[in-house]
């Protein structure tokens, strides 16, 4: 019997847990379903041994879902679906806002930054003090690298590496920085440690991506991921304002698109 169905939103996923008893009889895997609608099953969206399972790549758009659980045991039999349960996905502030400053698109693809697809292998000549992005001056296409290298990534110097972004501002107002990945390493994607004019404003464990994104920008093969955060007020200031992406663990992570936006 599945007990506790829960969910944790995120942009473009939904975390879900449940409990339940692995024995009498031998559960051999849960059966999850959503569905747009409480009335109906839906489809199945994954198989897991696991009281645990992420519904992801559902878009940066919010959304409703209705998710039920399945016990399914060693001899195939399958449980009543446990109680409905019902949760949100949340808004991404690149549908919700208003752009501020941006490098990309947001498009779940990095063919339009530098050396993107696959020329990573130029990175250390082209970039071996980390790209300085100047906005409305740069090109993506020419000084924004699509891959972000780490210590474990030898072809890059096996050293830290860090990404500067510069933006102007006319007055200090609320903004969310959004750092959408395409993809990153699927066994050390390390931390991405950011900062604003100097000051930290946090420090984040990146998901495990599909270890494609090297060498393929866009397409199913990857495993895309989202960051979003607010910068603190008073890390801000009128003028040139500079975010700083620093990569000082872990190996590379692939961009899709970096930038700041107004939330409304």
């Amino acid at each position: 019997m599945i007990r506790r169905l829960s969910a944790a939103p995120g942009i473009g996923w939904i975390d879900l847990t449940w409990e339940a008893d692995s024995y009498h009889p031998l559960v051999d895997h849960f059966a999850v379903y959503a569905s747009d609608s409480p009335f109906a099953q839906g489809e199945l969206i994954g198989k897991t041994v696991y009281t645990r399972l992420r519904h992801d790549n559902i878009g940066a758009r919010g959304r409703t879902w209705y998710y039920r659980v399945v016990t399914v045991d060693a001899a195939g039999n399958r449980s009543w679906p446990s109680p409905v349960l019902r949760a949100s996905s949340l808004t991404s502030v690149t549908v919700s806002g208003s752009p501020v400053a941006v490098i990309g698109n947001y498009d779940r693809k990095s063919l339009e930054l530098a050396l993107a697809p696959s020329g990573y292998q130029q990175y250390a000549t082209r970039f071996p003090d980390g790209p300085d992005y100047a906005f409305g001056v740069s090109s993506p296409s020419a000084d924004w690298p699509y891959l972000h290298p780490g210590p474990a990534d030898k072809w890059a110097g096996s050293k830290a590496h860090t990404f500067r972004f510069r933006f102007p501002l006319p007055s200090v107002r609320k903004l969310v920085l959004a750092v959408w990945l395409i993809d990153s390493h699927a066994t050390d994607p390390g931390r991405l440690s950011l900062s604003c004019n100097g000051s930290s404003v946090a420090d984040v464990a990146l998901d495990k991506g599909a270890t494609k994104g090297s060498t393929v920008g866009e397409g199913p093969l990857l495993r895309p991921s989202i960051v979003e955060m607010p910068l603190p007020w008073n890390t801000l200031r009128v003028g040139e304002n500079v975010i700083a992406l620093g990569k000082a663990s872990g190996s590379w992570h692939a961009y899709d698109a970096v930038g700041v936006f107004e939330p409304r």
